[in-house]
């Protein structure tokens, strides 16, 4: 599976390809970055961490990078919990969505 490694956050080629089919949709507003956080946490071994992603506008405590075209922000916060996570996209008999993979959580 090829990966683009230019963030912390690795896309794989079908994320990359959903996402900038998501952003050419009629009426997506083009100063949207695409947002890929945590949610929840506690315990000292990352139980509870749910992940999102969604486009959002970009806030003042946000590191900014872009891959493939696409304007990639997460909270400054969020980056030692984010490292090395790989967002897939699967469309298949198991479902249809993105993915999320952290080898290190």
């Amino acid at each position: 599976m090829d990966t683009k490694k230019h963030t912390p956050v690795l896309l794989t080629e079908a994320a990359v390809k959903e996402l900038l089919k998501l952003m050419k949709q009629e009426g997506f507003d083009t100063t949207q970055h695409l947002r890929i956080g945590v949610k929840g946490g506690g315990g000292c071994s990352g139980g509870g961490i749910s992940y999102m992603l969604g486009f959002d506008s970009p806030l003042e405590d946000d590191a900014h990078f872009e891959v493939e075209g696409i304007p990639v922000i997460i909270k400054k916060a969020h980056a030692l919990h984010l490292m090395g996570m790989e967002v897939g996209y699967q469309d298949n008999e198991k479902g249809r969505g993105f993915t999320f993979n952290n080898p290190l959580a």
